[in-house]
């Protein structure tokens, strides 16, 4: 059984394709989908009570809970080994699923597993994976990589189409709840690696998707990569140079250092001068300079997250 879980607010217009492309390219195995509304307030509820039971269950939230804790209400309510977090803004294509699901049962250290999401309005690729650059943030990987393999390890992927057995998101705690619409996702799987496991791109599945379509849904962008940075902080300066290890994301990665030309000329020199050199002390030193200066900003931004522990 795979259990569907979405939580929406609000884009009934949205939602009714979405749920058109998902009966037109369904699982290949049984399913389920919770539906989990945030109060919305453009006739989604009245909506989502029209979709026949048992295949289609609803749970309205009482208030606007976040992405967060509503996919974890979704998860609680599951009954499919598997779990797909499908956002209510994708527009499915065929195939979606079967690569997806082929590369969590054939890799038993799977931990979550994303997959390729193109622009619904242009097209063009808008996630193929997340990596770390030199600032100690995130970034959506928009190249594809080189390569004979289906398969790509990466640091994490988004929430917007992700696939993962229901018994890892529960061992996890699933999505921390302080994050508010946004980097909860990053956050799963960069628990997901702490614990052991590999988290993966189906390279083969495609799917569209009409990025960030919620209302409000980027209004605490700067406290959830605050919150982010604090927990992770520890590791940044790894996960940077991880990223850069891998030549078709080193372009991007130093692309990202806007404002630091110094560093880029830098690590342009250095690697001439020592090729496979990719994680030489002074790199490290200078992520784990970059990411103080942030969160010393941060810091007198969102003083009431002060306490919050770092990893």
């Amino acid at each position: 059984m795979i259990s569907i879980i979405t939580a929406l607010y609000n884009r009934l217009d949205l939602s009714t394709r979405f749920l058109a492309s998902l009966e037109a390219h369904p699982p290949s195995a049984s399913w389920e989908i919770i539906w989990v509304d945030d109060g919305s307030t453009d006739g989604t509820r009245d909506w989502l009570l029209t979709l026949p039971a048992p295949r289609h269950r609803v749970i309205l939230n009482d208030r606007n809970l976040g992405y967060a804790a509503s996919n974890n209400r979704g998860a609680q309510a599951a009954t499919g080994e598997i779990l797909a977090l499908l956002n209510n803004d994708l527009v499915l294509t065929p195939g979606w699923f079967l690569p997806m699901h082929a590369t969590l049962d054939q890799h038993p250290q799977a931990g979550v597993i994303g997959n390729v999401q193109r622009n619904a309005v242009t097209g063009e690729i808008d996630h193929s994976g997340v990596y770390y650059y030199a600032r100690g943030r995130p970034t959506h990987d928009r190249v594809l990589p080189d390569g004979g393999s289906r398969i790509r390890p990466v640091i994490a992927v988004t929430a917007a189409c992700m696939l993962m057995k229901r018994e890892r998101f529960h061992q996890l705690g699933g999505f921390d709840e302080q994050f508010i619409n946004g980097s909860e996702d990053v956050d799963l799987c960069l628990r997901s690696r702490a614990a052991g496991w590999q988290n993966l791109v189906a390279l083969d599945s495609i799917v569209h998707h009409h990025v960030s379509a919620s209302p409000g849904r980027s209004l605490h962008n700067q406290r959830n990569g605050y919150l982010l940075m604090r927990r992770w902080q520890k590791i940044l300066p790894d996960l940077a140079a991880e990223s850069w290890r891998e030549v078709p994301l080193r372009d991007l990665w130093e692309a990202k250092l806007t404002g630091f030309a110094w560093l880029a000329a830098r690590l342009t020199r250095r690697w001439h001068r020592h090729p496979g050199q990719t994680c030489p002390r002074w790199m490290k030193r200078n992520v784990t300079a970059l990411v103080a200066r942030q969160l010393a900003r941060w810091h007198r931004l969102f003083p009431e997250i002060k306490a919050t522990s770092s990893r």
